[in-house]
């Protein structure tokens, strides 16, 4: 069944009531006017087309609810089979891919090693970890999405500039589009594991949160209003590159000093961590292990980078002012060592109320950042 996304672009309203059940179905017809304040009759006319498509169900009498005095309610729900969609998120050391259904639901999940970062072998790697993830599902995937870190202008489907990979302005999403035949949208890693917090996760149901990622780098996703907030130039959110130090504070790759990166992503954590001990050859695990065990040198390195953390979040939320904070990241496994030290920096930089913005530790494995990859290419459904 091919990709018919004229049936979800014919109005603004069609939209809206598949978003709607998209996230927080099944959901009965009134219930889908009081949250989006459309008619009754502009939802069943809106919902019309999407169910002759196939896109939405009615589910039967015995999965249906009562809403009133021996009133039954017919609940849309999303045909999550309707179509089904390739996530990819790229790293410096691995490609990992999912292939989702409608409601990012991940039914395949493949990994392969990076070998060589050069652009050509990376876009080959993820042809053919697409033909491998997609198998079972060959001719029924229509989008890929693929994320990256770094500066990524979506509607360009460039990678203006990936420093964990060495990439400047690379027209990844026409590469990848070349190699496998599809459709490919190119995001900001944070920002895609953004979208699938926001439609299908902790992001359901508000208004504004961010998503910020604690690891080999500080990354940050805000979602105010509704909507994905990308900026003028394609990096809001980046709180990785908030400055917490002094004009002496540490170099940071993006050209300043005394960014909360510069102080808090993995690198930094173990080239400090490896003065503290002594050690030329600690790597992060090691680092862990010795805070673990007492080290107090090292244990100050993991608190400095908590309050480096916890400073660069309260300067997001009083500026944004999201009503929650979601926190996840490879770099959760050394949460222990600088939680403390994140909650009291922020707490005491919040300013006034803003101190209460809850912050929800959420641990995600690679295989969610890829699904958030898939997320928007489920996205992407509803742009022209």
């Amino acid at each position: 069944m091919l990709l018919n996304r004229a049936v979800l672009l014919a109005s603004p309203a069609a939209n809206t009531v598949f978003t709607t059940v998209l996230t927080r179905g099944p959901v009965a017809r009134p219930e889908i006017a009081r949250i989006t304040g459309l008619s009754s009759a502009a939802v069943t006319k809106a919902a019309k087309p999407m169910i002759e498509a196939g896109y939405l169900e009615e589910l039967t009498r015995a999965e249906r609810t009562v809403e009133g005095a021996g009133r039954p309610a017919h609940p849309l729900a999303v045909c999550a089979d309707r179509e089904f969609f390739v996530g990819v998120k790229v790293t410096a050391d691995e490609l990992i891919g999912v292939v989702t259904d409608l409601r990012a639901q991940v039914r395949a999940a493949h990994r392969v090693p990076v070998t060589d970062r050069g652009v050509d072998q990376v876009v080959a790697g993820i042809a053919a970890l697409v033909r491998e993830v997609s198998a079972a599902y060959s001719g029924r995937t229509h989008h890929i999405g693929v994320s990256v870190s770094g500066d990524v202008d979506r509607a360009g489907g460039r990678v203006r500039y990936s420093p964990f990979l060495g990439w400047r302005d690379v027209p990844l999403a026409e590469l990848v589009g070349r190699a496998t035949g599809s459709t490919v949208t190119v995001e900001n890693d944070v920002k895609a594991l953004t979208v699938a917090e926001q439609w299908f996760g902790e992001g359901v149901g508000t208004d504004s949160f961010a998503l910020a990622t604690v690891g080999v780098g500080i990354g940050c996703g805000l979602v105010v209003n509704g909507r994905l907030v990308a900026g003028g130039y394609g990096v809001a959110g980046e709180i990785g590159h908030i400055p917490v130090a002094a004009g002496d504070g540490p170099a940071c790759h993006c050209g300043g000093r005394g960014c909360v990166e510069a102080i808090a992503s993995e690198e930094a954590i173990v080239t400090r961590a490896r003065r503290a001990a002594d050690d030329p050859h600690l790597d992060m695990a090691g680092a862990i292990d010795r805070a673990h065990g007492g080290d107090a040198a090292v244990r100050a390195v993991f608190a400095e980078a908590g309050q480096a953390i916890g400073l660069g979040l309260a300067a997001m939320v009083n500026l944004m002012g999201p009503e929650r904070v979601v926190v996840s990241g490879e770099g959760l496994a050394a949460y222990d060592l600088f939680e403390e030290q994140i909650r009291a920096a922020f707490t005491a930089q919040a300013f006034g109320a803003a101190a209460r913005c809850p912050l929800v530790v959420r641990p995600l494995p690679w295989e969610e950042w890829a699904r958030g990859a898939a997320a928007v290419g489920i996205q992407s459904l509803f742009t022209a």
